[in-house]
């Protein structure tokens, strides 16, 4: 009960300054995971617990889920299909370079990691959360294309990366390096992610087939329209994990199959997403300072602190170079997609569900360098949003109507905080 009250008082503290915040270097983020660095274990000792706490459990579950599915329903697939260009390049090309590239740093820091264990790592960490930098997909000065293939990016990437992420647990997970026959992975494929898949397209296009005709003959309140949608998403999830599905799956592509049938009742998504489900990010946020990250800053050492950094600068802005080769933007671009990949929730929720997979050697550790990626990360990426989008937005000014940055493009909704 202390930990609930803890958690209560820190959303009522902030909540009041919440305003006087907006549109300073200062974010939501940064707030919480402060607040469970001074609570936790690390500070005064008065938010406790392990990472493997039915708490923490429950909550990561639900985030990710919620996550999963409103990120999906962000993102207009019809209007993805004809303004693809920017977002398949990073998705298409800079994920899977940046898994690669992060793998082969792993192997090198990290000494008996092993090369599962190394690619497991880099998965977890190449999921982007464009909200941590608030100002970059929310300054109107800045090029829409450039803030829109950040948005795009950050929705989708999550739940691209979760069925890569989910396979190498499985292999991380194995005795001796033996991964099984091939028979047996598409066994493992068809089941986890071809069944997930199927469900999370059958509840979301049914769910959401209904509520435009049950909503049309004026049957649904506005407030029973947005539980609908959050009883789709956790329908899609627990529907998938019954039928030997994986129920992440499942949510992300409810959330795609929803969005595209029921487009005008997006919004109701959108504001659940930036008012309930913001409490429960924000409350992640808080016990990754307290009980994930707090509890072990005197267990980080040189090569877990040069990895972190290594990541976020060298190894995300090297992929983004790689995936924008032919696309005529101009330096600067390039380094400022690169830059603002900031790691946040889906890297934290993703790591819990390694260290839940007891067979992984490596957990620990995997826990251990993302938790220090995502608060460097944290406050990195904070910190720089607001003035290099001002001063990127000053110089992109002066681009030509004609240059690539500035191809006129369909905004998605943003994630705000």
């Amino acid at each position: 009960m202390t930990d609930l009250l803890l958690l209560a008082g820190a959303v009522l503290g902030y909540a009041l300054i919440s305003g006087r915040t907006r549109g300073t270097p200062l974010t939501a983020p940064m707030v919480f995971v402060a607040a469970g660095l001074i609570l936790g274990d690390g500070g005064v000792g008065a938010l406790s617990g392990t990472a493997t706490a039915p708490m923490v459990r429950i909550l990561a579950e639900a985030t990710l889920t919620l996550v999963l599915f409103t990120d999906a329903v962000r993102i207009e697939l019809s209007v993805l299909r004809r303004e693809y260009a920017f977002p398949l390049r990073l998705l298409g090309v800079g994920m899977p370079v940046g898994i690669a590239l992060g793998a082969l740093l792993a192997w090198g820091v990290f000494p008996g990691l092993g090369m599962w264990a190394a690619a497991l790592l880099a998965a977890v960490l190449v999921p982007t959360d464009a909200a941590l930098g608030a100002a970059v997909v929310t300054d109107r000065r800045l090029p829409v294309r450039v803030r829109q293939t950040l948005n795009v990016e950050s929705g989708l990437n999550d739940g691209i990366a979760l069925p890569i992420v989910m396979a190498l647990v499985a292999v991380a997970a194995t005795t001796q390096g033996d991964i099984g026959s091939p028979a047996s992975w598409l066994g493992f494929a068809a089941q986890q992610i071809g069944f997930g898949a199927l469900m999370g397209t059958v509840v979301g296009a049914v769910g959401g087939w209904l509520l435009v005709r049950v909503d049309a003959a004026g049957w649904v309140s506005t407030t029973y329209r947005r539980l609908f949608v959050l009883a789709l998403a956790v329908v899609a999830y627990a529907g998938a994990e019954v039928v030997g599905g994986n129920g992440f799956v499942s949510a992300f592509v409810a959330g795609l199959a929803f969005g595209g049938v029921a487009r005008p009742h997006c919004p109701a998504v959108h504001e659940f997403a930036e008012r309930e489900g913001e409490l429960l990010e924000m409350a992640t946020f808080t016990l990754f300072g307290a009980i994930i990250i707090g509890p072990r800053l005197d267990d980080i050492t040189g090569p877990v602190l040069g990895y972190a950094v290594l990541s976020l600068a060298v190894v995300r802005v090297a992929a983004v170079a790689v995936a924008m080769i032919g696309a005529k933007a101009r330096w600067e671009t390039v380094a400022f997609l690169g830059w603002f990949g900031p790691r946040g929730l889906a890297s934290i929720l993703f790591a819990l569900l390694v260290v839940e997979e007891s067979g992984i050697a490596a957990a620990d550790r995997i826990m251990l360098v993302t938790g220090v990626t995502v608060l460097l990360s944290v406050y990195a990426h904070g910190l720089t949003a607001a003035p290099w989008a001002r001063g990127f937005a000053r110089r992109a000014g002066t681009f030509a109507p004609s240059a690539p940055e500035n191809l006129p493009v369909t905004e998605h909704r943003v994630r705000r905080r």
